[in-house]
C-alpha cells in the first residue's frame, strides 16, 4: 500500500513496519526505530506502492506525535502526487492536553508517526512544511525591506515619510546583492 524512507537514515520501510490500528490508520513507534532521539529525524519520504490504488478524492496523510502531545499534520500523498519528502517539525513533548497517565513499570511514552487515509478536501495542504518555508521567506524579505526603508525615513507627526523611489532603490540593491552573493538568498529561506 505505502512505504516510507528516512533520507540518509534508513532503507525503505513498508507497511509491515507499522502497527495497523484499523483499515485506514497505521502507527510507527519511533522508539523501535531511533529510540529517544526521534527529534533528530527531520525528514520522511512517504510513497504509494505501484499496486495500490487510492481513490482520487482520498489522500494518505502523515502525522507526527511527540510523547504527550497531540498528533500534528505534516503533509500527504495522493494518486496524482504519489510521493513526497516532508519535513518533520516535532512538537515539544507534552505540548498538548494529552494526559500522561502510565503505570510506574510501563515503558516510557514514545514519539509516533501516524498514517491515515482521509478525504482530500478535508486536508489543509499537501505539504505544510513548504507553506511554512514560503511564509518565513516572505517575512524575512518584508523585514529586509522594512529595515532598508527605516534607514531613510523621516517623521512627520505620527507618520513615517520615505523617499518616493525607496522601493526601486531597495529592489535594485536586493537584486545586486543576490547576483554578487549566491548564498545571500539562502539566508532568507532558513
Amino acid at each position: 500500500m505505502f512505504g516510507v524512507v528516512f533520507p540518509n537514515r534508513s532503507f525503505p520501510l513498508d507497511i509491515s513496519t507499522f502497527t495497523q490500528i484499523d483499515t485506514t490508520h497505521w502507527l510507527l513507534d519511533m522508539n523501535h526505530f531511533v529510540g529517544e532521539s526521534y527529534d533528530s529525524v527531520r525528514e520522511i519520504c512517504i510513497f504509494l506502492l505501484n499496486n495500490f490504488t487510492l481513490p482520487p478524492d482520498k489522500a494518505l496523510a502523515l502525522y507526527i506525535q511527540s510523547p504527550g502531545s497531540p498528533f500534528f499534520f505534516c503533509g500527504a500523498v495522493t494518486i496524482s502526487r504519489p510521493s513526497a519528502v516532508l519535513s518533520l517539525s516535532w512538537p515539544e513533548p507534552g505540548s498538548g492536553s494529552v494526559p500522561q497517565l502510565t503505570a510506574p513499570d510501563a515503558p516510557p511514552l514514545s514519539a509516533k508517526i501516524g498514517v491515515s487515509v482521509e478525504d482530500l478536501a478535508a486536508l489543509p495542504s499537501l505539504d505544510v512544511a513548504a507553506e511554512r518555508k514560503i511564509e518565513r521567506l516572505a517575512l524575512k524579505v518584508g523585514e529586509n525591506l522594512f529595515n532598508f526603508m527605516q534607514s531613510f525615513c523621516g517623521v512627520d507627526g505620527s507618520k513615517l515619510v520615505v523617499p518616493m523611489d525607496i522601493l526601486d532603490r531597495w529592489f535594485k540593491k536586493f537584486q545586486e546583492r543576490a547576483k554578487r552573493d549566491p548564498e545571500y538568498l539562502k539566508g532568507f529561506a532558513l
